[in-house]
């Protein structure tokens, strides 16, 4: 019998699967990949749940690789979800569920694609499935930890898609072939206390703070590049904590969080908000404290043979031809181009990580086949 994944979709949802908590979904996947001949492996690393899913020789010449997690962000204000977050309700032709679009839908739709497959048509070849569970949190011990095992262990993909959700509006209409570079940057500000009325006796570190703040906002990083929006800073928050209104206070912090596209790199941009500190500091006396952390850098994989497979059959079966964007937040792509090709598709993400987060049950049959027909291209070496 072939795999429903819509009711793959409906058991994933009802495992409890909220960072860094497994939840049984890692469980249920292992499995019924076994029970279809994949061999499996646990890659548990600190608090994280990790599987690795292999069926064919290992050290195959042609391997596509499916990657995913089964992780979800917490769910909120439950009283505000008219149907139960880990229910799996389908109302009108609607699945409801915490990781209904974000993405344990993606994730079975690939798995049972997988299966169904290798089943079916035993490929030439090897197809694994490298899923995590620990995307949404620091995602340090989730692709990452995957990734260092498949290294150490002689596995390896040769090409692999990441099925995060990746269409704006309609399923069909977007993949991503990249994305941006995301960095955060906490700024400490240290000046000298005083009153008010006495400024001339303190020193600020507010003004200060705002100077650098304003200098670094209002300056362009760039104007774009062919595959990348222009790249963007943003302030997310000022602090100093003062009650008083007659204080010049001794200190003060603030947030900046940069996108950054294939220009720059996390160390360029960090030696850009340094040098900016340094000519403030020296102008007002007010030091200054950086503690960067760069998430991911930007990347790219250049249009070719991975994206025109995707894009052919998602036009087969939506009759829609996916735009290649790099826009949108961070992903474990980023991890994974550093190990093959790789490319993202997946469903429409309007609801993911809101309240009723739901999934279009007809959109989990079309993301099943889409994924078949790419396996079959890919090993009849189209």
């Amino acid at each position: 019998m072939p795999i429903d994944p819509v009711a793959l979709t409906a058991d994933l949802i009802r495992c409890p699967s909220v960072t860094p908590v497994e939840g049984g979904a890692l469980v249920l996947l292992e499995r019924l990949l076994k029970d279809a001949g994949f061999v499996c492996t646990r890659v548990d690393r600190g608090d994280t749940a990790n599987l690795f899913a292999r069926w064919g020789r290992k050290g195959a010449n042609r391997s596509f690789g499916f990657s995913g997690h089964t992780d979800v962000v917490p769910v909120g204000d439950a009283a505000a979800w008219t149907q139960a977050p880990f229910g799996a309700t389908i109302i009108d032709g609607w699945m409801y569920g915490r990781g209904a679009t974000d993405m344990k839908s993606g994730v079975a739709a690939f798995a049972a694609a997988a299966i169904d497959f290798v089943r079916d048509t035993p490929p030439d070849g090897a197809v694994i499935l490298a899923i995590t569970g620990d995307e949404e949190g620091e995602a340090t011990d989730g692709t990452i930890a995957l990734l260092d095992w498949m290294a150490t262990n002689g596995e390896y993909m040769t090409h692999c898609l990441v099925g995060e959700p990746t269409c704006p509006d309609t399923l069909g209409d977007a993949m991503k072939i990249g994305r941006r570079g995301s960095m955060t940057a906490q700024i400490t500000a240290t000046g000298v206390q005083g009153h008010s009325a006495y400024p001339h006796r303190a020193k600020n570190p507010l003004h200060a703070m705002v100077r650098l703040l304003d200098g670094l906002a209002s300056h362009p990083l760039d104007q774009g590049t062919d595959h990348f929006d222009a790249s963007t800073l943003a302030i997310t928050t000022i602090d100093c904590g003062n009650p008083a209104n007659n204080v010049i206070p001794a200190r003060a912090t603030a947030t900046v969080n940069i996108r950054f596209n294939d220009v720059h790199s996390g160390a360029s941009l960090t030696d850009w908000l340094r040098a900016q500190a340094a000519d403030v500091q020296m102008e007002t006396g007010v030091t200054f404290d950086l503690q960067v952390r760069i998430s991911g850098e930007s990347f790219l994989t250049p249009p070719g043979p991975l994206s025109a497979l995707v894009a052919k059959a998602v036009q087969a079966e939506t009759g829609r031809t996916p735009a290649l964007s790099t826009t949108g937040g961070t992903s474990d792509a980023r991890f994974v181009k550093d190990h093959c090709p790789v490319v993202e598709f997946g469903l429409v993400g309007r609801t993911m990580h809101q309240v009723d987060e739901r999934v279009e049950v007809a959109q989990i049959i079309a993301l099943k086949a889409i994924h078949t027909r790419i396996l079959r291209d890919y090993f009849a070496g189209n």
